[in-house]
């Protein structure tokens, strides 16, 4: 089920509704959410648009209509008041396809690995699960492939698999856990917001000060269902807080670590756009434009050789904390950054300093 509280092993699981048909050969499908229990009384509706990707109140009033919408067993209408733990289940049709992991053999970037769990370093573009739009592929397809010789790990058994999740283009550290006990024992941290993670972004402008926190409730943009954002109304989405450092100012970017207290979806690229400072190349909230800078030619030139240095969002998972699920030892890793951010770093670190040489 999926709660408020819910980590980043939830965080790309947003149902699409506008993948559900209406005739052909579809089978039924039950979605499970469950309120937050610090859940404000909100119309069920309201709770649903900011909890589905791609949908309406037209279509929740559909659903409500039709008695797909059961709250705690019982059968409720579209002006229902969510509270504390309630627990939804959506009821509909959704297109026959197969989801069934299958081993496939794709290079992984393996940091360290047990019996109980591997720490995998992911690169750029990879998404990590199957999903609509991404049946192979992924690099939970690559760990089944891996470890297709233990016979104690199933790939499609839930209680194993991934931790947490990154998005396809965000490069860096993810933990996936082999046994029921792993999973369990390293989700609760999550949960209890015992990990240590820390990633680094480069965003545009400089920052007005070194260090600072961000905290917003973050939801699905009503005005662009592929976007999160910061929600105005504090009843609104799911509590997000994000911590940032300044590493380095360069010209008309900064680099900056970012330490999660939360783990939402998109969480640091809609904090950092709250914020004013949009992360570099990112095609999904803006950030593939030139949004600061001069208006001379040769500028612009620069910044275009940067988009193709770095083709995506300058975000990576750089350091993972966690305590062992059996030895309970602290253990730390650290990823270097990939080669396309080093390289879009150093155009930024040239360019910076011609310019400050150039006005000396």
């Amino acid at each position: 089920m999926i709660g408020e509280d819910s980590y980043e092993l939830y965080e790309d699981s947003d149902i699409d509704l506008d993948e559900l048909v209406e005739s052909g050969e579809v089978k039924m499908r039950e979605i499970h959410l469950v309120a937050d229990k610090g859940q404000s009384p909100v119309r069920i509706d309201k709770f649903l648009i900011d909890h589905l990707a791609n949908t309406s109140r037209n279509k929740i009033q559909q659903a409500a209509d039709a008695g797909s919408i059961a709250v705690n067993g019982k059968v409720v209408k579209s002006n229902y008041k969510v509270k504390p733990l309630d627990e939804i289940v959506i009821t509909m049709n959704r297109p026959e396809y197969d989801s069934t992991i299958v081993p496939e053999d794709i290079p992984l970037d393996i940091v360290y690995e047990d019996d109980e769990l591997m720490v995998v370093n992911k690169p750029a573009g990879l998404v990590v699960h199957p999903g609509c739009g991404n049946t192979h592929g992924t690099l939970i397809n690559a760990v089944a492939w891996h470890l297709k010789d233990n016979p104690d790990f199933d790939a499609n058994d839930p209680q194993v698999g991934l931790v947490h999740r990154i998005d396809k283009n965000t490069s860096g550290l993810l933990v996936v856990a082999k046994t029921a006990y792993a999973k369990a024992f390293l989700g609760q941290q999550f949960f209890n917001k015992t990990t240590r993670r820390t990633y680094n972004a480069l965003v545009w402008g400089a920052l007005k000060d070194d260090t600072g926190t961000i905290v917003g409730n973050i939801t699905r943009n009503p005005r662009n269902r592929l976007q999160m954002a910061v929600s105005s109304d504090d009843s609104v989405g799911k509590h997000a807080v994000t911590h940032y450092r300044v590493l380095e100012r360069m010209s008309y970017v900064s680099l900056v670590e970012c330490n999660l207290e939360t783990g939402r979806t998109h969480q640091i690229r809609v904090h950092m756009k709250h914020i004013g400072h949009i992360l570099f190349n990112d095609d999904v909230y803006g950030g593939d434009e030139i949004l600061r800078g001069t208006q001379f030619n040769k500028y612009s030139q620069f910044v275009k050789n940067c988009f193709k240095l770095c083709p995506r969002q300058a975000l990576h998972a750089r350091t993972l904390g966690f305590v062992h699920p059996v030895t309970k030892e602290m253990m730390y890793f650290e990823s270097e950054l990939p080669e396309d951010f080093e390289k879009l770093l150093s155009a930024w670190r040239n360019y910076s300093s011609a310019s400050a040489n150039y006005q000396g």
